[in-house]
């Protein structure tokens, strides 16, 4: 099986073209005067990422006239608050490593990395109050304070047994499918889209946006260590109950899954190898991955109506993608 790749999922030489420069912009808006500052707010742009937000963006563009430079401008704004995100992030986790490098607050120290997120985030806000107008604005901040929501639920649930799916996905609604369906959003107003393609493709990425997060979790529980670039079942680790294991609590073998959780902290290898096992044989990596191509359909049936069928059989595309992933890393790993 081929590793999916996202530039053969999405073949618009136009949405390509204006990512080169949404690049290019991103390392403008992060620069500041002070050479230090700079150093630290570009050290995981230049690690690189998906770049996945900038990208729906450019294409919910492609459903209306993206004629100017406001589609590049609304990607470059919904990456700078991403990114900054991951540095606030890195903080909260005390993680020493992300996209393969290390992390500001390893590198440097819990101080700088917050300081770094800040000006981001900052510069986010300059972008969209330069170039798309009082509205963008008020949506990135609304969308940041449902980001920061998110992720405080999320530290209320740590190493909690007692939580199920509802409290899964109001976590992951918030940290992650709000700020995806933002940059679709966020797109579609910058190409001047009608109001009811605008509010069309915003359903449809709320959907992508929870597919995300269950397939980033997924692959979490059966990718190798080399494939994730960090330890399979950090996320257990680290005391956040995914989908698969959530559902792994609550079926047959949820009291043996309960006592291993249960077990003394910071868990052992075997204990996280025992609750991975139990989620992938068990079939709960399985039914989240079938959740997720429901929501799928759900995000498909949203935007039935919209732009022209070659642009819709694009972004049907980049929701197969997510899930596609986690089938290639499993594939990797029977290998």
């Amino acid at each position: 099986m081929q590793a999916p790749s996202v530039t053969d999922i999405v073949d618009v030489p136009d949405v390509w073209q204006r990512m080169l420069t949404v690049e290019a912009r991103l390392q403008e808006a992060s620069s500041s005067e002070d050479e230090f500052l700079t150093e630290i707010t570009q050290h995981l742009l230049r690690a690189g990422g998906k770049r996945f937000r900038p990208l729906l963006a450019q294409m919910a563009a492609e459903l209306g006239t993206p004629a100017d430079r406001r589609p590049v401008e609304a990607g470059v704004a919904v990456e700078l608050i991403h990114v900054g995100s991951l540095y606030h992030d890195d903080v909260i986790d005390e993680a020493d490593a992300r996209r393969g490098s290390a992390s500001a607050n390893a590198n440097w120290d819990n101080t700088v990395a917050i300081l770094a997120g800040d000006y981001l985030m900052a510069r986010a806000s300059e972008v969209a109050a330069t170039y798309l107008g009082q509205e963008s604005v008020r949506l990135l901040a609304a969308t940041y304070a449902e980001l920061v929501e998110g992720q405080t639920r999320e530290l209320q649930l740590d190493f909690d047994t007692n939580h199920g799916p509802d409290a899964y996905y109001k976590v992951i609604e918030g940290k992650t499918a709000s700020l995806i369906r933002t940059s679709a959003r966020l797109g579609a107003m910058a190409a001047d889209c009608p109001d009811d393609v605008v509010e069309a493709v915003s359903t449809w990425a709320w959907e992508l946006g929870v597919v995300f997060q269950i397939a980033d979790d997924a692959l979490d529980l059966v990718a190798s260590d080399e494939y994730l670039g960090k330890p399979a079942g950090s996320d257990i680790g680290e005391g956040k109950f995914t989908l698969p294991v959530l559902h792994a609590l609550e079926g047959p073998d949820g009291a043996k899954v309960r006592e291993l959780l249960e077990s003394p902290r910071p868990y052992d290898r075997a204990t996280i190898d025992a609750v991975i096992s139990v989620c992938r044989e068990g079939g709960h990596v399985a039914a989240a991955l079938d959740e997720a191509a429901h929501r799928l359909e759900v995000a498909d049936d949203a935007i039935a109506e919209v732009g022209d069928a070659g642009t819709r059989a694009v972004l049907t595309r980049m929701g197969s993608f997510l899930i596609d992933q986690v089938e290639y890393a499993r594939s990797v790993d029977r290998a």
